[in-house]
């Protein structure tokens, strides 16, 4: 409560009126935008040596200040948490992905009370704070209706929110959220939507509302997009603008990037082009259906980045037109290295990969033209993502240049200057930097406790000397790096910069693990291991990471992943210990981690009605038009609708559901791969019929009760096809105890998500 700082007498005449003042920046305070995309590598925006069209963030770039020499952590969740704190990822609980909770400070799951939220801190300053977009700063576990909220956008700082919480979703069918709130998407593929328009609609509309009625008010708005991480989906004209771009394959595509990036100046001419990854086959050594394949996945790679591109466009236009662009500091880069879960062919459908589903390029080939569109769920190869990382090796995870070396633009016309536009850093720094950078420029303390809680030092280098003056010395000269057990430190010592850096394999001892030494400022493609040629410099290296390990709370080390996904039975974690789910519609769709698992070993489903003759519809859904399972009403008919990647069991009752009351049950059970389906109405057995394919694992997308949310699971109606009769309840039981196979697949497919 604010202290009232009047008087108060007996009467107003011998009183003093006291009237709060709310927080405000001052005239001219400029708007801040962070602008992240997802899974993007170091040469593949146009302005970094690709020739992906990307004419909007080069504009950004030639307008603005391109840095050459930028890092953040391997993977998103952790990047996420050091961009928006300016604090080291494992000190705010962020060690790993959203969702890893080990019972130890560095992952609890979300980031830390003790560590404001850039949007906290500027809403306290009195910014309008605004996201729309990719959040994934929160366990899966919450993103129910049923929440806890404490950590979802509106709970740390933004005051508005549109987009999605977990780490990916489909850009055509998207799970999405309104402040705290699910909702459907306003409008279909077939009508044109796309989730990435979307997002950028629905940003401009906030910042419109906001200067519209308080002009004075500056905003702070941040768009994660969802592209570029999988799955890579594009608007079919996107689609079709790069048919045969990449004919020639990633060795002579990536030579030509290499080449473009020396002659753009973002790489130093004595750099060295890394060479191939282990398991990136020669291009000419591919079958020409694995080329094809291969081809068509970059392809739809690359029209998702043009159409993102096209969209951040349409965002500064909007700024532009407000008379807001100019006064705006505007940061845009890449959460991560490009992706490697494509393997080394690139899938058709990651989940399909995740239940050790081997989809030859052979079979993948025939349902090419679904590439990019709303039924794939792609990923491109190992090949596309190294040529992404150019000039650098290995990839997103890995601590590697290529998973840590990405783009960076700050766009600021008002602040940089003319001098400044279209100008280079090649200054070392990492994205906790960038917080620190603008509460520098904005004058900004960062409160010593927020909310009654004491916060821990903002540990981020501000580096806005270096946006004002080309030659000014690095801020950042010590930085730590890990995830999973990959670690490095980059350090400048007697003016080079030295890298050591361990790629870390699952069940080695950390102490066997092999570290690497790199010269960067001679060779920042790591080409030239010096680690036998310096071995004191490496030690003294190794030395300094576990210092800093020790200060930012980077221990203890841990190089569990996928099992960090498997659900905790009879913990806080499992929203029913006893396995049995009861939903009662009219409810919100339930997302994948809160959700009743309909691939158990076994699953029983009975849904209590009351139906009129000619009432039909869904009763529960789950999954997409990918795969997923249905149960629904149909023509007078009990039907279940198993998709298992399009080859579809569809069993219907063999007596007709009766008008009134009634009672409908279905029984699914493995047996090894396959299964079996079995109905009953009102205790009566009914149709049973044999599953082929019984998955452990559909897609990202949850459940649905009394309609089938999203895109169609079963061909044989059109969404939603909501239920017509009374759905009073329906009930999942799962067996008692783990089922291995699901747990395994549910934390495969949680890792592709994330």
């Amino acid at each position: 409560m604010t202290e009232f700082k009047g008087t108060i007498g007996r009467t107003l005449a011998d009183s003093e009126p006291h009237f709060e003042e709310r927080p405000h920046p001052g005239d001219g305070a400029p708007n801040v935008v962070f602008v992240l995309l997802d899974d993007t590598g170091f040469a593949q925006f146009g302005c970094y040596g690709s020739d992906i069209d990307t004419p909007n963030i080069d504009a950004l770039a030639g307008g603005g200040v391109q840095f050459t020499n930028f890092h953040v952590t391997p993977v998103c969740s952790p990047t996420r948490a050091a961009l928006l704190t300016g604090r080291s990822q494992h000190e705010v609980g962020m060690r790993g992905l959203a969702g890893w909770i080990t019972g130890f400070p560095h992952a609890t799951g979300h980031i830390s009370d003790a560590a404001a939220t850039v949007a906290e801190v500027l809403r306290g300053e009195g910014y309008a704070t605004l996201c729309a977009g990719k959040w994934h700063l929160m366990p899966g576990t919450d993103i129910s209706a049923a929440g806890p909220f404490d950590h979802w956008p509106l709970g740390r700082g933004f005051e508005r929110f549109y987009g999605f919480l977990p780490g990916e979703t489909d850009q055509f069918h998207p799970e999405l959220v309104r402040d705290n709130t699910h909702i459907d998407p306003p409008s279909t593929p077939e009508e044109g939507y796309h989730l990435s328009e979307d997002l950028v609609d629905q940003l401009l509309l906030m910042i419109n509302d906001n200067k519209s009625v308080r002009p004075d008010r500056p905003f702070f708005a941040y768009l994660p997009f969802g592209a570029t991480h999988a799955p890579h989906q594009a608007p079919q004209d996107y689609l079709d603008k790069y048919r045969g771009r990449y004919d020639e394959g990633w060795d002579v595509v990536r030579q030509r990037w290499f080449e473009r990036q020396v002659e753009l100046g973002v790489v130093d001419p004595d750099t060295t082009l890394a060479p191939r990854n282990p398991g990136v086959e020669p291009w000419d050594d591919l079958s020409d259906n694995q080329q094809r394949l291969a081809c068509r996945l970059q392809e739809a790679f690359a029209a998702f980045l043009d159409h993102t591109d096209d969209q951040i466009g349409r965002f500064v236009d909007g700024l532009r037109a407000m008379g807001e662009l100019d006064n705006t500091i505007l940061v845009l880069l890449s959460d991560n290295g490009a992706s490697q879960e494509g393997g080394a062919s690139g899938t058709m459908h990651e989940m399909k990969h995740f239940q050790g589903i081997k989809e030859s390029p052979d079979e993948a080939i025939e349902r090419i033209d679904d590439i990019g569109g709303p039924r794939s769920h792609t990923n491109y190869p190992w090949g596309w993502a190294q040529c992404g990382n150019s000039p650098f090796r290995w990839y997103k995870t890995l601590t590697h240049e290529g998973g840590v070396h990405v783009p960076m633009v700050v766009h600021w016309p008002n602040g940089l200057g003319d001098e400044q536009a279209g100008t280079k850093r090649d200054q070392f720094a990492y994205v906790s930097d960038i917080v620190p950078t603008i509460y520098d420029l904005l004058g900004i303390t960062p409160p010593d406790t927020y909310r009654g809680v004491q916060q821990m030092p903002v540990t981020g280098h501000s580096f806005a000397s270096v946006l004002d003056d080309a030659g000014a010395p690095a801020t950042n000269t010590l930085q730590y790096f890990e995830f999973g057990g990959n670690r490095a430190l980059v350090a400048e010592l007697d003016g080079v910069s030295w890298k050591a850096v361990t790629r870390h394999l699952p069940g080695t001892d950390f102490d066997d693990d092999r570290w690497e030494l790199y010269d960067l400022s001679a060779d920042p493609s790591e080409c030239n291991d010096l680690a036998e040629v310096e071995p004191d410099r490496l030690a003294e290296l190794i030395d300094l990471w576990w210092q800093e390990a020790d200060r930012h709370g980077v221990l203890p080390l841990d190089e569990r992943r996928l099992e960090l996904f498997i659900p905790r039975i009879g913990d806080h974690e499992v929203h029913r210990p006893d396995r049995r789910y009861t939903y009662r519609p009219p409810m919100t769709p339930i997302p994948t981690r809160t959700a009743a698992s309909l691939t158990d070993s076994v699953v029983d489903i009975t849904a209590r009605v009351s139906r009129g003759a000619d009432d039909h519809g869904v009763l529960i859904a789950t999954g997409n038009e990918n795969c997923g399972v249905s149960v629904f009403v149909q023509e007078g008919r009990l039907v279940v609708d198993y998709n298992a990647f399009g080859d579809h069991t569809v069993l219907e009752s063999s007596i007709e559901v009766p008008a009134g009351d009634c009672t409908l049950a279905v029984h699914l059970e493995r047996d090894v791969s396959a299964g079996w389906v079995e109905l009953s109405i009102d205790g009566k057995a009914c149709g049973r019929a044999a599953i082929p394919l019984y998955l452990s694992t559909f897609t990202s997308v949850g459940a649905s009760v009394g309609e089938d949310h999203g895109s169609a699971v079963s061909a044989r109606y059109t969404a939603p096809f909501a239920f017509a009769g009374t759905l009073h309840d329906v009930t999942v039981q799962l067996p008692d105890g783990r089922d291995a196979s699901r747990d395994d697949a549910t934390a495969k497919s949680e890792w592709a998500r994330q």
